[in-house]
């Protein structure tokens, strides 16, 4: 465990003190009960990772006039719980939870003696974690929660714990004999294509009361119609591609679609292939921009559309009742996916980990087809990256929806040319945290007026995002992918350590 020193820390503490308690924050004292600090960790590691800080009570304890400094208690407050539930950590939890940060912040506590707050930073786990004897927790805003069992499965299944692609279909066999299945067969240079035979040998069909039955991802593979298959399970298996006039959805009695939108069906080699091809065409045709004459010109690479579509049907989440859909504007692409990131991954940090494989089974037998989809194991995410910024173009854009019924990923591509400055203060805010007007305005050597019209220029775009709890004077601004990970780095910027 590092121990930094006073003025090193100073920073800290005030950033901690300042900061509300929230889905990735959690304050407590070491004199309360420590089977709640199990319960946080345990919440952290099931959500989207978080800092359980040791040592300073709740905001909402403070009385009328009260300083912020009135909240220090310390470690010092219960030395032995302290040395206990670190001792106790990697042995509480099921599986155990070993991604874990530590760090030592030396204060003047709310007495005036000198103590130490202690940080501990839990990651977002690829795994399921309950405490022993104690439940299986998950965080909410700004509390934690007890999963029910069903909750808990649901909590597998959004992990990549397990995937929908491994249940049993109540389907006949007869309908995965397709063209589908024939070129599969062919390219493998299987000579017998008996399905009840070559099936379970795959591992793509099982007995289910005596009978044999289909993984999901053998419908995905070889059926004519798997979204027509799988609508009386619930489940959905479609792609929907709208282009829109303009830049922005009106839902009025007429939509402002170029075309009826396009509903994309087949085997999923047959379904990345078309999907890819008619939005390139639609790309390639552009948009003549209303009252302006002008026709937009699409610069994205092709690799990069190729590669989010691919994705998209890869990685989706087969158990929601929801279609992809790919949304075409004049200023951007999205491609909208059901299911959230698997595993451990985040928007801030696909871009160097890359993709993790939500459905391996599928993505395994796809590449036995002819002239398979980019399926590089996890490196065309990276690609997508660095193809945009070869092109000059703003990074892709990766958001989560999990306040909607449904929860979906979506990457969004923008259709303009970044300017240098962009790079530039991208860079500040990964290494410095959020960026204020006075910041672009050094960096970019301009006046308050021109940086504040950059930052709303990027606030628009999707790129930025106005730090919460801030007046207009004091406005700061992160990256929608980051949000409390700010809060992260101002606390552990290069001294942090496992302990």
């Amino acid at each position: 465990m590092t121990d930094l020193s006073p003025a090193q820390s100073a920073d800290r503490i005030a950033a901690l003190l300042a900061a509300p308690e929230s889905r990735t924050l959690d304050f407590k004292r070491i004199s309360g009960k420590q089977s709640r600090m199990y319960e946080a960790v345990c919440a952290f590691a099931n959500s989207e990772g978080g800092l359980l800080v040791i040592g300073i009570g709740d905001a909402k304890a403070m009385k009328p006039g009260d300083k912020p400094q009135s909240r220090l208690f310390g470690i010092e407050e219960n030395p032995e719980g302290f040395d206990d539930f670190r001792r106790e950590l990697l042995h509480r939890f099921t599986p155990a939870i070993t991604k874990l940060h530590w760090l030592r912040l030396p204060c003047t506590l709310h007495n005036g003696q000198s103590g130490h707050v202690v940080v501990l930073r839990v990651e977002k786990s690829d795994q399921v974690h309950s405490v022993v004897n104690n439940g299986t927790w998950t965080r909410m805003d700004a509390s934690n929660r007890e999963l029910s069992a069903a909750e808990i499965a649901d909590l597998a299944y959004q992990r990549g714990v397990k995937s929908a692609e491994t249940l049993p279909m109540p389907v006949a066999l007869d309908l995965l004999n397709t063209d589908a299945w024939r070129s599969y067969c062919l390219t493998r240079g299987l000579a017998d294509m008996d399905l009840a035979v070559r099936l379970p040998r795959l591992g793509l069909a099982v007995p289910v009361d005596g009978a044999l039955q289909p993984l999901l991802a053998a419908l995905l593979l070889f059926a004519d119609e798997p979204g027509a298959l799988l609508a009386g399970q619930g489940m959905r298996a479609d792609i929907r591609v709208f282009h829109y006039k303009g830049k922005t959805v009106q839902r009025g009695e007429v939509p402002n679609l170029l075309l009826p939108a396009r509903t994309i069906t087949g085997p999923v080699v047959e379904q990345i292939a078309k999907a890819q091809a008619y939005v390139l065409e639609r790309l390639a045709v552009g948009l003549t921009m209303e009252g302006s004459g002008f026709k937009t010109r699409y610069r994205y690479p092709e690799r990069v559309i190729k590669e989010a579509i691919t994705n998209a049907v890869l990685h989706r989440d087969y158990r929601l009742n929801r279609d992809i859909q790919i949304r075409i504007f004049d200023d951007r692409v999205e491609v909208e996916s059901p299911g959230r990131l698997p595993g451990n991954l985040t928007p801030a940090t696909i871009e160097k980990t890359g993709s993790v494989p939500r459905n391996s089974l599928l993505a395994r037998h796809l590449r036995e087809f002819p002239n398979p989809p980019n399926v590089d194991a996890g490196e065309g995410v990276p690609m997508m990256f660095a193809q945009m910024a070869q092109a000059n173009l703003y990074e892709p854009l990766y958001r989560e929806q999990i306040e909607a019924a449904v929860p979906t990923l979506c990457v969004t591509l923008l259709n303009e040319e970044r300017p240098p400055l962009w790079v530039q203060v991208s860079d500040w805010i990964d290494r410095n945290g959020p960026i204020a007007n006075a910041d672009v305005c050094r960096i970019a050597e301009v006046d308050t007026l021109k940086a504040s019209k950059m930052l709303r220029g990027w606030v628009d775009r999707g790129l930025l995002e106005l730090l919460p709890g801030r007046v207009r004077s004091n406005a700061a601004y992160h990256k929608p992918t980051q949000g409390d990970e700010q809060l992260d780095l101002l606390l552990a910027r290069g001294d942090e350590h496992n302990g």
